[in-house]
């Protein structure tokens, strides 16, 4: 078994070089999170991993999650179970306190592969030549204090030749962003009960999903790893098909004060076409964003790595909410590489116009 960091590799042409010393601010953060873990250590909080869903093929597994530290109480099945009702409260899943780079192991089968948690508790690890069967498996991963959790890992047939990548925000959960305030009142303040999925869009991922056994579903989105959790519980409790979601650590970066949507977006999608070298994708987003402006540029870098673009066009109540403004269908991008695009307001309409297409089936 071969052990590897998640690889980098060059960024897209229309990104930029990205800076490898860390930004002021960042290194800032790092100080304020290691003195808080400290007074939280000395109070008697221990230390939980947090995995999320990681994909993979027959020959590499990608491996995601987060140390944190908890009160000992959130150990106990009692304090698990009420810690998570208490953050159905969206403001509550701001607040973690970070493990600075502490020790992890991954267990996969009789193998263990250690690593060290990022700056931010994070980890993003390659297990190569795993030796997991195709199918949804698990990998225990522990650090030094915490108990066993077990990580779930999607690992892909190597003659899987369809896959879905599909934005989240607005395209399956109406969540009215970018507006800040909207979109802090959503994240923060509602009860994750009164969230509300985009009509047919489950039942569109699951029918196309049901053409093509075991392809993959990857949600990629700008929120925060913080909201993991609930957008898993939200996708099962409205019938989305799982998936491994590649979302963001909100603060600044390498670069700057704050992490870009675009950048995260694209670099998924470039990371993808490394991981899965045999797939196409069905690209779906909206058009209350950047999808379409995202996906146009990726199918110029990758054409034959895309079968066709699906933008669910928001309603006028929706883009005057995100924008401030009505659309300006003149801004729509398609590109010129013959990849077909589709557009309707909703799973039902998107689903119909997919189904014409031959490139889908």
């Amino acid at each position: 078994m071969r052990v590897g960091s998640s690889p980098k590799g060059s960024p897209p042409l229309w990104l930029g070089a990205v800076s490898t010393r860390p930004f002021f601010a960042a290194r800032v953060e790092e100080v304020i999170d290691r003195r808080i873990e400290a007074v939280l250590r000395a109070l008697g909080w221990t230390e939980r991993v947090i995995s999320y869903t990681g994909y993979g093929t027959s020959e590499s597994i990608r491996v995601l999650g987060r140390v944190v530290l908890v009160p000992r109480r959130a150990r106990s099945s009692l304090g698990r179970a009420t810690e998570e009702l208490i953050r159905r409260r969206g403001f509550r899943n701001f607040f973690s306190a970070a493990c600075v780079r502490v020790p992890v192991q991954i267990r996969v089968g009789e193998a263990v592969i250690p690593l060290l948690t990022d700056r931010g508790g994070y980890f993003d690890q390659r297990v190569r030549n795993h030796g997991l069967p195709p199918g949804w498996q698990t990998v225990e991963v522990r650090s030094p204090e915490s108990e066993p959790e077990q990580a779930r890992v999607h690992v892909v047939s190597d003659d899987t030749r369809f896959g879905i990548v599909s934005d989240i925000d607005d395209t399956v959960i109406s969540t009215f962003l970018p507006r800040p305030m909207i979109a802090a009142w959503n994240s923060f303040i509602r009860d994750e009960s009164a969230r509300q999925a985009v009509p047919g869009m489950a039942r569109m991922y699951s029918s196309l999903l049901s053409r093509h056994p075991g392809a993959p579903v990857v949600y990629i989105s700008t929120g925060a790893w913080n909201t993991h959790g609930f957008l898993s519980r939200f996708l099962k409790r409205h019938g989305f098909p799982a998936g491994p979601m590649l979302l963001t650590d909100w603060g600044p970066t390498n670069t700057g004060w704050f992490r870009s949507g675009w950048a995260h977006k694209a670099e998924s999608l470039l990371q993808l076409t490394r991981d899965y070298p045999n797939i196409s994708w069905l690209l779906v987003g909206d058009d209350g964003q950047h999808d379409a402006a995202i996906y146009t540029e990726f199918t110029r870098v990758a054409p034959d790595r895309v079968r066709a673009v699906a933008i669910r066009h928001l309603s006028p109540a929706e883009q005057v909410l995100a924008h401030g403004i009505f659309p300006d269908p003149a801004e729509e991008g398609e590109g010129t590489t013959g990849i077909p695009w589709v557009h309707a307001p909703d799973g039902r309409g998107l689903l119909a116009a997919v189904d014409g297409l031959p490139q889908i089936d």
